[in-house]
């Protein structure tokens, strides 16, 4: 009789190994999604619960010390009469942008994906090219185009006899911001639904073309069903972006008098926190801003994922 082995396999010890190998290849990433995400949130939570209390004068040291504040930095940020202008601004700012943008993308994957365009690969760079410039140089340079003594457009349209509009007025400064956002994110919303389109087997369109389909008849029955998924991601992803629209107005704002310091609900956070020096108020308007794009956004998904998403099962 052999005496029976008690040690344990190295395969066990093998396949531990294989089993922790994934979150050592995810530490960095959730190391990094700590530090500047989460952490950040939670400060911002922190501070929103707090105050400073001045004693005396407020001049010698010690004078000045956090307190709990409850819930009054929320209640001081939802009744200040700037806040619901802004937020106003901002979900007027959102109908011009988010359906001309996507609109526009997808009309541009469809042509694109049709072979309607023989120049592809310079029309899919030239489409793209603008979200490459960033959103501040990109503000600059139609904010000068904006300007009625500086721009060339004004002055064509002026030599043709046309009183050009001030674009830069109350009446027309929305429009001016929102042809920003759209022309800058048309090109990466175009990206996604195209390469979508690009994965759909020919022999489906072969088919419907056989059957007497036209190509508008193709596009709305077949192909904007199937990429309706990556039309509801990038929908999404609009829809965070123009809650948390910020560069454009904030430089557009040397250049006109018509946009306040609070004209989105960020500019407030921004004057806020840096120019009055209240840190507390700002990081309440921040979480109640955080916590609104959470809501639309997986409201928005929980609204219509089942059933765009359901098709691919």
């Amino acid at each position: 009789m052999f005496p029976t082995s008690t040690r344990t396999p190295r395969v066990e010890s093998r396949g531990g190994r294989k089993a922790g190998a994934p979150y050592l290849f995810l530490a960095p990433a959730l190391v990094l999604f700590g530090l500047f995400l989460l952490a950040p949130i939670l400060y911002s939570a922190y501070l929103s619960l707090r105050r400073t209390k001045v004693t005396g004068l407020g001049l010698g040291a010690g004078s000045r010390h956090e307190v709990w504040a409850g819930l009054s930095n929320y209640v001081r940020s939802l009744t200040d009469p700037d806040f619901l202008p802004s937020v106003q601004r901002v979900l007027a700012y959102g109908m011009i942008v988010v359906p001309t943008m996507l609109g526009l993308a997808l009309l541009m994957a469809l042509l694109l994906d049709a072979g309607r365009t023989r120049v592809g690969t310079f029309a899919r760079t030239a489409i793209f090219l603008p979200y490459a410039v960033p959103a501040v140089v990109a503000s600059l340079l139609w904010g000068f185009l904006y300007l009625p003594r500086v721009s060339p457009l004004s002055d064509a349209v002026t030599h043709l006899g046309i009183t050009p509009p001030d674009l830069l007025s109350d009446s027309w400064v929305l429009y001016a911001v929102a042809n920003i956002a759209v022309w800058g994110g048309t090109g990466f919303n175009m990206i996604v639904p195209y390469t979508a389109l690009r994965a759909i087997p020919t022999d489906l369109f072969e088919a419907a073309r056989l059957d007497g389909a036209s190509d508008v008849q193709i596009a709305v029955r077949i192909k904007i069903p199937i990429v309706l998924p990556s039309l509801i991601m990038t929908f999404v992803f609009s829809l965070i972006a123009t809650l948390q629209v910020f560069a454009e107005p904030m430089t557009l704002r040397p250049l006109s008098n018509t946009i306040s310091t609070t004209w989105t609900p960020l500019m407030k956070v921004y004057r806020d926190a840096f120019t009055r020096n209240d840190v507390y108020s700002a990081a309440a308007t921040s979480v109640v801003i955080a916590l609104a794009t959470f809501v639309l956004s997986f409201g928005f998904l929980k609204l219509v994922g089942n059933r765009a998403f359901n098709q691919e099962d």
